[in-house]
């Protein structure tokens, strides 16, 4: 809601004459809270429903976390705008210690099958529990003792005006973001002009090219959400440069692209550079797609089907 706030305030104050209502609609995801997000459930937990209200043409807009949307976008939609990017980075939340000064045996909550990846490999003796909820709920299980420490999105922290609880922001390599995360996505219908105007001035250049390149390298490897599987990318001096790392049950595989970005052509450049580093990824995994890996979050592709 606030992230809709903010996009609704935006549109607001540029646009003149118009009117922007907020409408709430309850996801999967956000129904969904006593079991983790399994492959078994499907997919787009938090956003399926709010795409089916957006071709009924019941809104006319939807806010998104960007990681929260397939790599393939719905038919008849659109990415209109990816507004300046939050910080990407993992947080943890504890009583006072950092990750690595954790005393062996402390409880991190975490439902993410890529924390969790990360977490096994920095800190085996850890023992990481599901945990499921909002932001608020998730640190009062610090606060009431039920976890030693959770993780969390710094974008989401900073945007509820938590940013004081980060005991330790998580850099590379000890956890890679989440492709997508720290950035909000402004959807769409393809054939609806008029909105589209109305939020193009959120659009950045830069968010949108990096976003594009991790989305891009996800829908390479054929991983979902459940995939543990991290993705950022960074540009300086009109190169882009993206990190990809995956944890496998025999640890953690990176690779790192580096690509030019040709002037006008930014999305094009990032979609290259993200496809190439995500067959460089499936090359050193020895696999065709992590769609054919049990450990990789989805159930094995079976010939004929």
């Amino acid at each position: 809601m606030i992230q809709s706030e903010w996009v609704a305030r935006a549109i607001s104050e540029h646009v003149g004459g118009i009117e922007v209502e907020l409408v709430e609609i309850r996801t999967s995801g956000d129904r969904i809270r006593d079991v983790p997000l399994g492959p078994h459930l499907g997919q787009s937990f938090f956003t399926k429903e709010i795409e089916v209200a957006l071709l009924e043409r019941r809104i006319d807009l939807a806010v998104h976390s960007c990681k929260d949307l397939a790599t393939t976008m719905t038919d008849g939609l659109c990415l209109a705008a990816v507004p300046p990017r939050e910080d990407p980075r993992d947080a943890l939340v504890s009583s006072g210690a950092p990750l690595l000064e954790l005393p062996s045996g402390a409880r991190v909550g975490t439902s993410s099958p890529r924390r969790k990846g990360f977490l096994g490999v920095a800190r085996p003796d850890l023992v990481v529990q599901d945990q499921r909820g909002n932001v608020p709920t998730r640190l009062r299980a610090v606060e009431n003792g039920e976890v030693d420490a959770v993780v969390l999105a710094v974008a989401g922290l900073r945007r509820l005006g938590l940013e004081h609880r980060i005991t330790e922001t998580l850099d590379e390599p000890l956890m890679v973001p989440a492709a997508s995360q720290g950035a909000l996505a402004v959807q769409t219908r393809e054939d609806d002009e008029k909105t589209r105007r109305a939020v193009a001035h959120l659009d950045d250049a830069p968010s949108r090219a990096r976003v594009t390149a991790e989305r891009a390298c996800l829908h390479t490897l054929g991983a979902g959400c459940q995939a543990p599987v991290g993705a950022l990318a960074s540009i300086d001096n009109g190169q882009m440069h993206l990190h990809v790392a995956v944890v496998t049950p025999e640890g953690v595989v990176r690779v790192d692209q580096t690509r030019a970005l040709a002037t006008g052509a930014w999305d094009a450049s990032a979609t290259e550079l993200g496809m190439a580093a995500g067959e460089a990824l499936l090359a050193r995994l020895g696999l065709t797609s992590m769609r054919d890996a049990e450990w990789a979050g989805a159930a094995p592709q079976r010939q004929g089907t």
